[in-house]
């Protein structure tokens, strides 16, 4: 069976019809919270996305130089990239989630110009198998050591938290109505994490405290002697991802420049 989303898979369709049967047979060992946020994303995402006519479609997203076609097909693929990791667990053959980095902004370009139909079935489809092929994971499975499309050696396990990061936050880069502030607090604390957690991995020189408003303590980042930013968790993640600063103020009375996220 070849699909339009680039699956040869001949076991790719009854994956798909066990998981959109009611799926969710995990093993004892899988990252069920992060599971389960994906699951919650993709819906997420899945309604921004219906809330856009066809034309809107082909109309600029919040992603400097993206449309929102773009957008959803880079969402689209990058199910199908994180299905080859699984593939890659499961079977132990190495494959990678992208043969480079050129053939992924070429497989972007071409699902942002498919018609619209057929990218919206193309970002409910791969989204479908890549939670069916989670499913068919063992415990030795997520465990298995795959690479980022960056080359970082990671458990498979942690493939549902970077589908995470992609199906919440491009949601809100859709412009359709959604925002930060609709992701489920637990998420929005989860990608303040990561970023600080990469920038810490490469030694970026980032100095500043975090003081979300709505939480009960401040996140000194490096000497904290920089300038202190105050918003609400999710308008604080919104900027640490490389977003807009919108609704924060600094102590300083200009927001500090900020390394990149990934």
């Amino acid at each position: 069976m070849t699909a339009t989303d680039g699956s040869t898979d001949p076991e790719a369709q009854p994956r798909r019809a066990r998981h959109t049967a009611g799926g969710g047979g995990h093993s004892p060992g899988a990252p069920v919270q992060e599971l389960e946020w994906a699951h919650t994303g993709t819906g997420f995402f899945a309604r921004h996305l219906d809330a856009l006519t066809d034309a809107e479609l082909a109309e600029p997203s919040l992603l400097p130089g993206w449309t929102r076609a773009a957008v959803v097909a880079h969402v689209a693929y990058n199910a199908r990239a994180l299905s080859r990791l699984c593939a890659w667990a499961r079977t132990g053959v190495e494959t990678p989630m992208y043969a480079s980095f050129e053939q992924r902004n070429a497989e972007i370009d071409e699902g942002a110009r498919l018609p619209a139909q057929e990218l919206r079935e193309l970002f409910g489809r791969s989204a479908d198998l890549l939670h069916a092929d989670w499913d068919e994971l063992t415990d030795d499975a997520w465990d298995a050591v795959v690479r980022t499309a960056q080359g970082r050696p990671v458990p498979c396990r942690e493939t549902a938290w970077m589908r995470n990061r992609e199906v919440w936050i491009h949601a809100v880069d859709l412009d359709s109505g959604g925002s930060f502030r609709d992701l489920p607090p637990a998420v929005v604390d989860r990608l303040t994490e990561d970023v600080l957690g990469a920038w810490r991995g490469r030694e970026e020189a980032v100095d500043l405290v975090l003081a979300p408003d709505d939480r009960g303590e401040r996140i000194v980042v490096g000497a904290g002697e920089g300038p202190t930013v105050v918003g609400s968790a999710a308008d604080l993640a919104r900027w640490l991802t490389g977003r807009d600063g919108h609704r924060l103020e600094s102590s300083t009375g200009t927001l500090p420049d900020l390394p990149r996220w990934l």
